[in-house]
């Protein structure tokens, strides 16, 4: 994640300097505190201290911009306040918008641009706190008159047709009737992608990206010759591939 922010932030702003880069949040403040740099981008996740935490304790040392997975009370607490953020992963037009507002803000005291960030922390810190959603571990499945309880993480895609979902692992197939519409609700997005209306595939599984002769992109996994078709509507998942 932090290479590809410096590979984004360097193609957006190549006047821009990055003085250093911190592992966690107590590692951050520190370096705010040694290096002193106008800007800082915070991780709201970061092991010890979170992003937030950080930001409180940063104050006015230094104009702080999150970087976050897509959280939508989150993402419109950012839209009305004076802090800004960075979504997961880092996009080349949105690091634009960014720089354009980080440049304007040179010129501002970071305890102005920093004020409102106080006032949103607590609100915004709870939601991140909040139990995660469950979702499924192990998926029950047939294989011939056999039932299998197969842990997700080594299930490398589902595929759908009419009637059954294909559960492939790296050692067997297996089926279910739940349809890829309901899995992507019960599956952690961040271990599978929605691929096509038909296909979820595990992100650890995914060797690459190919095209066909007719312009498809396929998704190569590791260690099977099928190819999956990606669907138009999810090649935004394959930006930073």
């Amino acid at each position: 994640m932090r290479d590809q922010l410096r590979m984004r932030l360097g193609q957006v702003w190549p006047e821009l300097e990055i003085v250093g880069e911190a592992k966690n949040g107590d590692e951050a403040v520190a370096l705010v505190d040694e290096l002193k740099p106008d800007f800082t981008f915070l991780d709201i996740r970061m092991p010890g201290k979170t992003g937030m935490e950080a930001a409180a304790v940063i104050g006015n040392k230094s104009h702080v911009v999150f970087v976050t997975a897509y959280d939508a009370y989150a993402v419109e607490a950012f839209e009305r306040g004076a802090v800004d953020y960075v979504l997961k992963p880092p996009e080349q037009e949105r690091l634009k918008i960014t720089a354009e507002r980080l440049k304007d803000r040179l010129h501002k005291p970071a305890g102005d641009v920093n004020a409102s960030v106080t006032a949103m922390l607590s609100q915004i810190a709870e939601k991140i706190a909040s139990p995660k959603p469950k979702f499924l571990q192990w998926i029950q499945a047939s294989i011939g008159q056999d039932l299998r309880m197969i842990p997700v993480e080594e299930i490398l895609f589902f595929r759908s047709d009419e009637k059954y979902t294909c559960v492939q692992t790296d050692k067997f197939e297996a089926l279910i009737r739940k349809p890829v519409r309901d899995l992507a609700d019960e599956l952690d997005p961040s271990l599978f992608w929605q691929i096509h209306r038909a296909t979820l595939v595990n992100v650890n599984a995914i060797e690459g990206v190919t095209r066909d002769i007719r312009g498809r992109h396929l998704v190569m996994i590791k260690g099977r010759p099928e190819k999956l078709e990606v669907s138009r509507s999810f090649l935004h998942l394959f930006k930073q591939m």
